[in-house]
């Protein structure tokens, strides 16, 4: 069996919506040099739905396949949607991912969800701050 999967593969060698947004309506960043990947998130805003998307990965690439498949997912859904999006479901859509690499899937949801929160933020948006706790504490980057 192979380490990665063909999906993996893909958007590692041609990863979807890579770039910067420069009038962006949300930008997340998480992770840290220290862990060794660091993503960040630009999503465009019309009418509650994320009607474009961009990333910059700096990391392996799982992550960068991760950060890839999560704007393929979370493109044309209403922004709540989006915060609904799991690290299963992108590990799911990407045909899965060695056990040691499931932090980058983590790092994506992460991303997503830093995103929104600068959107719900900039736009004084109300939330409940329990749905970003883990973003600005990036566990995984704690160990």
């Amino acid at each position: 069996m192979a380490l990665y999967s063909d999906k993996v593969m893909d958007h590692f060698q041609n990863p979807r919506n890579v770039g910067k947004l420069d009038d962006a309506d949300g930008v997340g960043e998480v992770g840290n040099a220290k862990c060794g990947d660091i993503m960040r998130m630009y999503i465009k805003v019309r009418d509650g739905v994320i009607v474009d998307c961009k990333f910059n990965t700096f990391g392996c690439g799982s992550a960068i396949a991760t950060s890839s498949m999560a704007t393929e997912l979370i493109k044309g859904k209403p922004v709540e949607e989006a915060l609904e999006l799991s690290n299963k479901a992108v590990v799911e859509a990407l045909d899965g991912l060695p056990a040691y690499k499931l932090h980058c899937s983590v790092l994506a949801e992460e991303a997503v969800k830093a995103a929104v929160k600068d959107y719900y933020d900039k736009n004084g948006i109300a939330y409940d701050p329990e749905l970003f706790k883990n973003v600005e504490n990036c566990e995984h980057c704690q160990e």
